[in-house]
């Protein structure tokens, strides 16, 4: 098994966050392989990573990174394989990350999720390689489909929960 996505974190430390993609692509049985890379500890090796990733047959990387947040960026430089970034919480909520992930110059786009938005990075990537196959699109409109009767389920139990004033 091949991997088709590959996600890459700046450290280990960002692995709560970025284990919400690893989840999903394993629930949509996508092949998916998990590295720790730094843009400013280990350039070399992300820019070696960039530059080989699609002959190892990756359609597309999410990239994970706090503070700074050079690595989602760094890689896109790199490859034409479509980035996709993820702004990890750090010194200022996320915000600092965000930032630097969405102000990338002409011509070397990085897609942004939300602030620790791993899970839709994942959900973008599966959007992205299931235009292309047809049982990966089912599984991910199964997914949805299931987002929907969380909810509906969630607002039937509100329906039995009773206050004093509360009308519905």
């Amino acid at each position: 098994m091949k991997p088709l996505v590959s996600i890459i974190m700046g450290s280990t430390s960002d692995l709560p966050v970025m284990e919400k993609a690893c989840k999903l692509l394993d629930e949509l049985q996508v092949p998916f392989e998990v590295n720790a890379l730094s843009a400013h500890r280990t350039p070399d090796a992300v820019e070696q990573f960039a530059r080989t990733a699609r002959e190892r047959g990756l359609r597309v990387i999410i990239a994970g990174a706090g503070m700074a947040a050079a690595l989602p960026g760094v890689i896109a430089a790199s490859t034409t394989l479509p980035v996709i970034g993820v702004p990890i919480k750090g010194m200022l909520d996320g915000l600092d990350a965000m930032l630097s992930i969405i102000q990338m110059p002409p011509g070397i786009p990085v897609a942004t999720v939300g602030v620790n938005g791993a899970q839709n990075a994942a959900i973008l990537a599966v959007e992205m390689l299931a235009l292309s196959d047809e049982p990966l699109a089912q599984r991910l409109q199964a997914y949805k489909a299931s987002l929907k009767d969380k909810i509906e389920k969630a607002n039937k139990e509100l329906q039995t929960v009773q206050y004093d004033y509360k009308t519905n």
